[in-house]
């Protein structure tokens, strides 16, 4: 039990560090671009959540939701590329679902909380 989670938090990490690193390479590339506005992070954003739809797809077409593999792509990989691929991954999978409620309250909880404790966290330090 232990050794798996140890397993999956190393699977999970090498997914991250990976994901990480390509998002601050992209930022890099497309620094000369990004002035005024934050294309780098868009772009990581929508690049993040068509693969992680690709994956998503794949992995439940073939029924490896929970493999190792899974783990280190959808959570690693696009996880430490952007947080945003699994917010909308888990939305789509409410939505799915017929959780209509649910998914509209993830969502705009998300997003305005999400806004309003930004903007709460940059003013208490500043």
């Amino acid at each position: 039990m232990v050794s798996d989670i140890v397993k999956n938090i190393l699977v999970v990490g090498a997914g991250s560090f990976i994901g990480g690193a390509a998002r601050y390479l992209v930022s890099l590339a497309m620094k000369c671009v990004s002035k005024g506005f934050p294309w780098a992070t868009l772009t990581v954003n929508l690049v993040g959540c068509f693969l992680i739809g690709l994956l998503l797809g794949a992995f439940s077409k073939n029924g490896s939701e929970g493999s190792n593999w899974a783990l280190f792509l959808t959570v690693g990989l696009c996880g430490g590329f952007t947080t945003f691929s699994t917010f909308s991954k888990e939305a789509l999978v409410m939505l799915q679902a017929g959780n209509i409620w649910g998914f509209a309250g993830y969502v705009s909880i998300s997003v305005i909380a999400g806004i309003a404790l930004v903007a709460l966290g940059y003013f208490l330090i500043r």
